[in-house]
């Protein structure tokens, strides 16, 4: 079954490297996968986006993600500046890298909608586990944690190999992001 998934961020957040990991995880557990961004302005800070596809099928779907399954905003402050939930799909997930509430981020009118349509929403605050174990506010890659845990999708192991693949040549930091995915990872399957 084809899956979908947009990410948020923000320029120079990583959100294109998530889409990327993400894939390459899915591809490491034995499924099709896609990877890709989309940019408007692109500079630093600006609002991007990217979008990665995960099916047990080709996949030949070639165009933006309009309709997600999935959710991931690595930056909050967007939930002021765009409707991060357009096109969630019944069932979906939303994860939102945030210290406050979901009720205080959407509000308590649209989180019941989602609830209405079955979607989860889960406020994580992944940029803390980020300083703790990072050292630095990196979320891109420590948000794939939560993402796992919330929706099984890819397997931790796998999203493991795939942060090796992408980030292994650059010193300690790509077992400092394992350590924190495997953290969220964690928090998000306790958190239902």
């Amino acid at each position: 079954m084809l899956k979908e998934i947009r990410v948020h961020g923000r320029g120079g957040q990583g959100a294109v490297t998530s889409s990327q990991i993400l894939a390459i995880a899915a591809f490491l557990d034995g499924k099709q996968s896609q990877a890709f961004p989309n940019f408007g302005v692109e500079r630093q800070g600006a609002p991007v986006q990217s979008f990665a596809r995960i099916s047990d099928k080709f996949i030949n779907v070639r165009q933006q993600v309009y309709e997600p399954d999935y959710v991931i905003v690595l930056d909050a402050s967007l939930v002021a500046a765009l409707d991060v939930s357009a096109g969630l799909k019944d069932g979906g997930v939303l994860i939102i890298n945030s210290d406050k509430s979901a009720e205080e981020l959407l509000g308590a009118k649209r989180v019941k909608e989602l609830k209405g349509k079955k979607v989860k929403v889960k406020a994580i605050n992944i940029t803390k586990t980020a300083l703790d174990i990072i050292g630095k506010p990196f979320v891109n890659v420590a948000a794939l944690g939560a993402f796992a845990g919330a929706t099984k999708e890819v397997s931790l192991g796998s999203l493991k190999k795939a942060i090796d693949e992408q980030l292994g040549a650059k010193g300690n930091i790509a077992g400092l992001n394992k350590e924190a995915c495997e953290k969220l990872y964690r928090e998000a399957e306790a958190s239902g």
